[in-house]
Formats: structure tokens, sequence, C-alpha cells
């Protein structure tokens, strides 16, 4: 299997749009919806000769061995270890000793790395693509309040802040802080939730997500790459709040034996002192009042859930 999923543009100067599915291995619907756009920009120029795109777009499998098994990770997750330390020390280490998830960071960081130097922008923009264990609720996640919460708002559907802040490692954090480049490019980092994993609209709401990114991007009219998928993500998102803040994560530590408690949805409300889940200590209860969003419901994850107002 091949980390790039595809590529299109690159005659035009413009932006240069980095997009990845399944950096979580079970959650495939960002790599189909990443291959159904590639196939729709090929359409779009046969059905209108005179569309134009302007820069580039790259579309990437995040973690290839755990896709490739259908698993969230191996080891230790993808999204949790891009720390600028240890990224520099595996890349001074042999590529050829290592595996899991150190040789996925690695090729990661060489893939977006040649991107770059074979593409140089003033704009870079990085769209990460995942999907939840438990049902309802679709957002985005912007690694900050200026550029990339500019962009979040551009896919029409709630955004969360300062989630990127609680949780350490995300590969969104570590490229907004500009170590993929040297070059003085201004970067926009978003993550976009589609849904249940299993849930076959989470494809189509991440093919929306990916077009509306582009669009934003700049690279074609607003009025191009017109299709069923832009009232999408409007649809899905009518019953949550616009904008929430992040107030509370319930992180897990290795042996916590952590269970939720059945049939929570993300956003759903809860109390302060709700019985929301159990670990070795016994029920953990919610700290505030608030609405819930991703309640772990998967054997693999190092966040049990969220509490957002």
């Amino acid at each position: 299997m091949n980390r790039k999923i595809g590529q299109y543009g690159g005659a035009l100067p413009g932006t240069l749009v980095l997009a990845f599915g399944a950096l979580h291995g079970n959650e495939p619907a960002g790599v189909h919806a990443l291959k159904e756009v590639f196939r729709m920009l090929d359409n779009e120029r046969s059905v209108h000769p005179g569309f134009v795109f302007h820069g580039k777009f790259v579309g990437f499998i995040g973690h290839l061995q755990a896709f490739h098994n259908n698993v969230r990770f191996l080891d230790q997750d993808l999204n949790r270890i891009w720390e600028p330390s240890f990224v520099e020390k595996l890349l001074r280490e042999k590529k050829s000793d290592q595996t899991g998830e150190a040789l996925e960071v690695v090729e990661i960081f060489e893939s977006i790395r040649a991107e770059i130097l074979a593409f140089p922008a003033k704009e870079i923009v990085l769209l990460d693509l995942h999907t939840t264990s438990a049902d309802g609720g679709i957002f985005s996640i912007p690694t900050d309040e200026t550029g990339s919460l500019a962009l979040a708002r551009e896919l029409e559907v709630p955004v969360i802040l300062r989630l990127q802040d609680s949780i350490e490692g995300p590969l969104l954090k570590f490229a907004a802080a500009g170590h993929f480049h040297t070059t003085p490019a201004k970067v926009s980092a978003v993550a976009f939730e589609a849904g249940q994993h299993e849930d076959p609209q989470s494809v189509q709401r991440s093919v929306a997500a990916v077009i509306s990114c582009l669009r934003a991007a700049g690279c074609f009219r607003r009025g191009d790459m017109k299709s069923p998928h832009d009232t999408l993500l409007q649809k899905a998102s009518v019953q949550a709040p616009p904008v929430v803040v992040l107030r509370y994560v319930h992180h897990i530590k290795p042996g916590d034996c952590f269970k939720m408690r059945p049939g929570y949805l993300n956003f759903q409300e809860i109390r302060k002192g709700e019985h929301l889940a159990d670990d070795i200590n016994g029920p953990i209860f919610s700290p505030l009042n608030g609405l819930i969003l991703m309640p772990l419901y998967q054997p693999k994850g190092t966040d049990g859930f969220f509490i957002v107002q």
C-alpha cells in the first residue's frame, strides 16, 4: 500500500493543502473520502473544461500499518507522540531499525517535508480527517484561534476551541508550530470529526469537509465543485451549538480498566455529578455541567471523554 493516496494541481501558485485519513487506523472514512475527492476533481475538468485549480492538494493515509490491520494503533497512539524532541530523536536513528509508530512518524515527516520542498507555498493547510466511536455530533477542531479557526468555521460545523491544547503530541499541533518547514509559510491546521466509525455518512461528510477546505483555501472558485455534499454538513450540525470551549478531559492511564457507561452521544447534555464511567478506582462522575464529547466506546484510547460548554 502507498501512503500517498493522490495529488492534484501544482501547475499554478497557491496554497499547499495536505489532508490525512486514518491517522488512527480504525478510522477508514477519511481514506475513502480522499479517494472520492480525487475522482471528483478529475471529473470536474472533463465536465467543466474551464475549471482552474490553484495550488496543490495531496492526500495521505496516516497510520499505514494500523489501517492495513484495521486497528487504532499498534503500540502507541500515533496522534499523541508528535513531541519535537521525540521526533528529532527518531529522525537521527537508522530508518531500517524502526518499526511500529516510530516508522510511521519518520515516514510521515519525510512525506510532508518532501511536499513542502517540492511546492513552496506562502500558505500551507493541513486537514486531519477523523471519526469517533460514539454516534452523533459532527465538529471541527482548530489548532489556534486565528487562521485555523477561520478555516474551521468555513466547514460550517460546530467548532471546538482549546481541545488541541488539552492533549499531548497531536500531529496538527506539531505542524502548526512550523516543525515541518524552514520557510516563513503561514500554517492553518484543522481536525474534522465526521461521525461514527462505521456510519456510511461519515465518508460523505468527510468528502464535504475536504471540498469546503479546498474552496476556503482558494484552490478553485466558490461556484466550482458543486455537489450534493455541500448541504450535508449543515444538516448534520443543525442541532449543535456553533462554537463551544473545552472545559475538561478525562485522561486514561495504563491499567485503569476504563469503561464508559453505555448510550452517550456526542453533544449530549450531562449534569455535574452524573455517573459517566467506571474504572479500577470505582465510579467516575462528571465534574461539571456541559455537553459530552467523544465518549470512548473502543478498546484502545487515552482519553475517556471530553466535556465542552
